[in-house]
């Protein structure tokens, strides 16, 4: 979900949810294109890889769940993390 400016709030299969500024990462590269928020805000959720997305480019998701750093580039920047609890 779309936060507004360069933020996302992710949530995952195990109940972790992450809300991420995703800023840094939009500085330069493929990436520079998404520098204007209008252009983040397209962000969606790619059915095959189950991860964020804009066209052509997507995240590691393992690098979003916060398990993995980037190979390239920089990391997101955690704003804040809490677990669903189960229901049921």
């Amino acid at each position: 979900m779309h936060l507004g400016a360069h933020c996302v709030r992710v949530t995952f299969s195990d109940g972790l949810v992450r809300e991420l500024d995703l800023a840094g990462l939009v500085l330069d590269g493929v990436w520079a294109r998404l520098a204007e928020p209008e252009a983040f805000a397209r962000v969606a959720v790619d059915p095959v890889a189950g991860t964020l997305a804009w066209g052509d480019l997507d995240l590691d998701p393992d690098v979003l769940h916060g398990d993995e750093v980037p190979a390239t580039g920089p990391a997101p920047v955690l704003v804040r993390q809490y677990r669903l609890r189960p229901t049921g």
